[in-house]
């Protein structure tokens, strides 16, 4: 991912900064508890996209 692709990169439903999980290929807002997919180094930033993040699962940032 693209540094400064992803500094200038916010979520869609909040404008918080969003967190890279390279691992898992997604940019996570941890406000919202959202992730967003990266698709082919793409970010799909639309909210019906993105993965609801359970409440057990830890957001690492």
């Amino acid at each position: 991912m693209d540094r400064k692709l992803l500094d200038i990169l916010v979520c869609p439903v909040c404008k918080g900064k969003l967190a890279y999980q390279k691992k898992a290929s997604e940019l996570i807002c941890p406000v919202d508890r959202l992730a967003y997919p990266i698709r082919e180094g793409i970010p799909v930033m639309l909210e019906d996209e993105a993965r609801q993040i359970p409440a057990d699962e830890e957001i690492k940032r």
